[in-house]
């Protein structure tokens, strides 16, 4: 039986990237498929076994390695683009357009939606407060190519024969913007990698890509009306240099980091702060299982993992 995996991107070893791992690990024969395909070499072998993926004609556009965002209007077209008649299996790791595919009735297309498109949809009216795309030419041009995002959306989501979601968040998600029923299976988490510490040390930590959900600047800003309290930021991403102005004396901005650096940071921390509305949030679970306590935002999927006055709080 032939199968193949689409992925939106691949350009990080983030949570969605996870997912990818252990569907890797299950099936070593799968043939892989993306928008795009920068992975470091540590991080291919990790996530594709070493494979590299067939990309669409948006790998060779000028700059898309710096930023493949700004081709988001060639994205519905590039992924309709892969010649899958082949295959009697198709899995799409989707957060944005991977699972518009086009696959026949003779196929079988098992979509695991990290989210629907949530520049989109549910991070519209932000996504274009914080790109300050409200006004003007630049503003008309971006809704206009999002207005005909949520179109396509709408209508490739019919190409998929089951949804797969990773929260029940994310299953009530699907079930408002695409009216679609979703079995939820949860992220895996190397709990084995992240052991257990008891002795803390006197820092809190926030981590992620530094992006605008996620919130970090906001986390930042909080610590730095706290000039009693430390905090360390793990992560790299467009606010980089946001937050590194924003971050005062009692907070050190360490970019991103090695996996044993990261784990051991992690594991000595008083906590982990998180102000993101997550879609799961495959972070929070790796402190827990550290033995490190959340500082969370009371929504989304840390609502079905963090035992609120035993593993964390909420706000």
């Amino acid at each position: 039986m032939k199968k193949a995996l689409v992925h939106d991107w691949y350009y990080i070893n983030g949570g969605a990237e996870k997912v990818v791992q252990s569907i890797t690990n299950i099936w070593s024969d799968l043939d892989h498929f993306s928008i795009i395909d920068f992975l470091k070499d540590d991080d291919r072998e990790h996530i594709l076994k070493g494979k590299k993926a067939k990309t669409s004609f948006i790998q060779n556009l000028p700059t898309v390695k710096k930023n493949h965002r700004k081709f988001l209007n060639f994205f519905p077209y590039a992924i309709e683009q892969f010649d899958l008649s082949k295959y009697n299996v198709v899995i799409s790791s989707s957060a944005s357009v991977a699972k518009g595919v086009l696959t026949n009735q003779n196929q079988l297309h098992i979509c695991y939606c990290h989210s629907p498109v949530r520049y989109a949809w549910d991070l519209y009216y932000e996504y274009l407060n914080d790109k300050k795309l409200t006004k003007g030419f630049k503003a008309v041009y971006a809704k206009k190519v999002l207005h005909k995002l949520r179109i396509w959306d709408i209508v490739s989501s019919n190409r998929v024969d089951l949804f797969v979601a990773n929260s029940n968040y994310i299953a009530n998600r699907i079930k408002k913007t695409y009216n679609r029923e979703a079995t939820v299976i949860y992220p895996p988490v190397n709990t084995i990698a992240f052991e257990l510490e008891i002795n803390k040390d006197d820092y809190y930590v926030a981590a992620s890509r530094l992006v605008s959900y996620k919130k970090i600047a906001l986390i930042v800003e909080a610590f730095s009306l706290m000039p009693d309290k430390k905090l360390k930021v793990i992560g790299d991403g467009p606010e980089f240099k946001k937050i590194k102005k924003l971050a005062t004396k009692n907070i050190e901005i360490l970019g991103a980091q090695k996996n044993k650096e990261f784990i051991k940071l992690l594991q000595k921390a008083k906590a982990l702060v998180y102000a993101a509305d997550e879609d799961f949030g495959i972070l929070p679970v790796e402190a827990q299982s550290c033995g490190t306590p959340i500082i969370a935002y009371r929504k989304g999927g840390l609502l079905e993992t963090v035992i609120e006055n035993e593993t964390g709080i909420f706000f």
